[in-house]
């Protein structure tokens, strides 16, 4: 019989964009250090625009990956840590005060009866729309303001102001079904900036005000942050993907081509391209070699990418933090890998710029995971730790797999969907017999 082990120090997060579906299953060592587990990273099919559009495509894709990181890991995942973004989610400003409890000093009792007044007092929310996260923006203890954590202080009342996140039930419950009939559980449900802001904020930048932009595949998110809490999110239409239609249209490719063209020999800065050198593309599929000037692709990114980061600025502007950001803003996602980004949002911003990568996670990142495009999902295992999700839910657990079955290998992922599967009924076994003790 197989030996199973419940783990209580795992976690997983997963990351649902339009292009990629990302899930990364991480562990906390004796020191406190972050160490990545395993990775699964495959193509997004069923989704657009961070919204479900078929789940049996959805389904099967959350099934590689699932398959592709427990192969990796070693691991049976039961729950996952989700980021939930999209047109279809917003936030809402609300306040709460109340009486601190009869010892005078603020305890975690409080905190959740501060936070639950707080949603009660959220009027006219719409009955097709579910609150995701009530995030606490400050708290005010007596005359003591400004305050993130108030457990612990001493004072008669409490008040504050929260940013709650509220989203369309249908789009929240086709994501859940996604999740669901690939055999997992949603454990919790992340804002996406939430997770965003864990990861690639540094520590210096929280005591000030600082932009995150995350330039994904279908949709392109703004949020501010001041000292360390989210205080405006936006979402934005319009990202990487439209520049990509772009090209395909402009250079009469394919969409796929179009994506090839663009990671190779994309830039987004035309004051960075020297000269006007061809770009000579061969598909290998018997069609001949096609020449195009690689200024001519350079014009068609740097278009689109002025028109997302005007609109970015935008957003900016209308937040009424704009004038206040002293930290600079911070680009993530795919889109920010491309050439002249940085060059060009300095330009169209006029704010002090750099590229996100998962610094605010700590030690321990592979190199596999150090990359823009996996942020959001670094962010989410860190949620994971931060509000202490590990120690009350079932991420995953470890499985002594039989030698027959771990030298197959796991080139063939249909093959390690199938060993996953078996894993999974004797992990339910398991719980089935314990439950009866």
């Amino acid at each position: 019989m197989q030996e199973l082990k419940l783990d209580s120090n795992i976690a997983v997060g997963l990351d649902i964009g339009t292009t990629t579906l990302r899930i990364v299953v991480a562990e906390k060592d004796e020191y406190g250090r972050l160490k990545v587990l395993g990775k699964g990273c495959v193509s997004s099919n069923g989704l657009k625009r961070a919204k479900v559009v078929n789940i049996n495509k959805a389904v099967d894709a959350l099934k590689a990956a699932v398959a592709e990181v427990e192969c990796e890991s070693s691991l049976v995942i039961h729950g996952v840590n989700i980021a939930l973004s999209g047109a279809h989610v917003h936030c809402v400003q609300s306040s709460s005060e109340i009486s601190i409890n009869q010892t005078g000093v603020v305890n975690e009792s409080d905190v959740n009866r501060f936070l639950e007044k707080a949603k009660a007092n959220i009027q006219n929310l719409d009955i097709n729309q579910e609150i995701i996260h009530v995030i606490p923006q400050e708290f005010i203890v007596d005359d003591q303001d400004k305050l993130l954590d108030p457990i612990g202080m001493a004072g008669m009342t409490m008040k504050g102001r929260v940013y709650i996140v509220v989203g369309l039930k249908t789009k929240i419950r086709n994501i859940r079904q996604c999740v669901e009939r690939a055999g997992l559980k949603i454990n919790n449900l992340t804002y996406k900036p939430n997770a965003l802001g864990l990861a690639v904020i540094k520590e210096r930048e929280k005591k000030g005000v600082v932009a995150v932009i995350d330039i994904g595949g279908g949709t392109t998110e703004v949020a501010i942050y001041l000292g360390g809490a989210i205080h405006f999110s936006e979402v934005i239409n319009v990202a990487a993907n439209d520049i990509t239609l772009d090209i395909a249209h402009g250079l009469q490719v394919l969409e796929d081509e179009a994506e090839v063209i663009k990671i190779k020999y994309g830039c987004a800065d035309s004051r960075l391209c020297s000269g006007d050198e061809d770009i000579i593309i061969d598909f290998s599929d018997g069609y001949s070699k096609k020449t195009y000037p690689k200024s001519a692709l350079t014009f068609i990114i740097e278009a689109r990418m002025m028109e997302i980061l005007e609109l970015v600025r935008d957003t900016l502007m209308l937040s009424g933090y704009y004038d206040d950001i002293n930290a600079g803003a911070i680009i993530t996602g795919g889109g920010s890998l491309l050439t002249g980004v940085v060059e060009l949002a300095r330009f169209v911003l006029g704010l002090d710029v750099r590229i996100g990568y998962p610094e605010g996670v700590s030690g321990g990142i592979q190199a596999s995971v150090n990359n823009p495009m996996d942020a959001t999902v670094m962010g989410l295992v860190a949620y994971v730790y931060q509000d202490n999700l590990s120690c009350s839910q079932r991420f995953a657990s470890t499985v002594a797999i039989p030698e027959n079955l771990t030298s197959a290998g796991c080139d063939d992922v249909s093959l390690a969907v199938d060993k996953n599967k078996t894993w999974k009924k004797i992990v339910d076994g398991f719980q089935g017999w314990w439950a009866k003790l």
